[in-house]
């Protein structure tokens, strides 16, 4: 292969998937000045309303609803769009990145030219890796940095740990994309027909987020909070592990959810049980990082393994038809 034929391949696939890099910029403009108009003017008008609103005291003056609930709305559109970023690109990947190539024989015709396998594979994967990383990154910031504007300022707003909050503001999300953009090559590789592929790498993506979450409170050791059963239940604000009931012994015993101790019948409840105190294992908002790095970390493992497979894949692919 000459010194030219890796920046002609590069520049060919650029005008190939010209249409997806299109659509990819679109995306990023779009939900970036979505975040960014929550991060300033929205959060703003909302703020200034629930400042309204706290001072009416119950006393029925007027507030702007309005802004709280344009703000609500935006902010659940926004979240959604981060999260279904991952799904995009594996779709993108098995679909037209490599199973439409190899369905189409353009994939073997360039293999049996010059263009050894490695080569062939790290062209399709470096720019568009590049531009998931960076382009992802960009929206998790955006939305990191929108969520601590309105930390405090919002009554609504969500808390920290809320599912879709936490997914869409942290490093997670960009490893699951990359994830799904390799999951969707070796898919498009292996099936070699692009809807297959399609719906195999998006199934894949979701499984992976599926396994993560459940993992996700195991994978960092979590605090545990002691109260009394006098109050309305466990305390402790976070990532949930466990709660349950204490007895004077230190047993832990299953939450039976009746309640507060004041309860005439779950204060009968619990002296059977021989409770004394409430327990809850949970992960406060200084785990926030480890469990994002330590989430990011194996799926980021997980992308380098899809991806050793795709290149031994592309491998026999070549082999089979040298």
């Amino acid at each position: 292969m000459s010194t030219l034929a890796a920046p002609r391949l590069t520049r060919w696939l650029i005008r190939l998937h010209r249409p997806a890099l299109a659509v990819w910029t679109v995306v990023l403009l779009a939900v970036g000045t979505l975040l960014l108009w929550l991060w300033g003017p929205l959060a703003d008008a909302a703020a200034a309303a629930w400042q309204q609103y706290d001072a009416c005291a119950g006393s029925g003056c007027r507030y702007d609803q309005d802004a709280i609930l344009r703000y609500k709305d935006v902010y659940t559109y926004a979240n959604w769009a981060v999260l279904a970023v991952p799904f995009l690109v594996a779709a993108w990947a098995g679909a037209a990145l490599t199973g439409r190539e190899l369905e189409l024989h353009t994939a073997q015709l360039a293999w049996t030219q010059g263009v050894s396998p490695t080569r062939w594979l790290f062209s399709k994967l470096a720019l568009p890796a590049v531009l998931v990383t960076a382009g992802t990154g960009l929206l998790v910031l955006l939305h990191h940095q929108m969520w601590w504007a309105a930390k405090g300022r919002i009554g609504n707003a969500k808390t920290w740990y809320d599912p879709p909050t936490f997914y869409a503001g942290g490093p997670i999300i960009v490893a699951l994309a990359l994830a799904g953009l390799f999951a969707g090559v070796l898919a498009g590789l292996l099936l070699r027909r692009s809807l297959a592929a399609l719906g195999t790498a998006v199934v894949a993506v979701g499984a992976l987020w599926a396994g993560i979450n459940w993992a996700l409170p195991h994978l960092w050791s979590p605090v545990t909070s002691v109260s009394s059963l006098s109050g309305t239940g466990p305390a402790g604000a976070g990532i949930n592990v466990s709660t349950g009931l204490l007895t004077a012994t230190g047993e832990r015993l299953g939450d039976p959810y009746c309640g507060s101790g004041i309860d005439d019948d779950c204060a009968t409840l619990y002296d059977r049980l021989g409770a004394v105190s409430w327990y809850h294992d949970y992960h406060p908002l200084s785990h926030y990082w480890p469990l994002q790095l330590t989430a990011s970390a194996i799926l980021l493992a997980v992308a380098v393994l899809l991806a050793l497979a795709a290149f031994r894949v592309t491998a026999a692919r070549t082999r089979s038809v040298s």
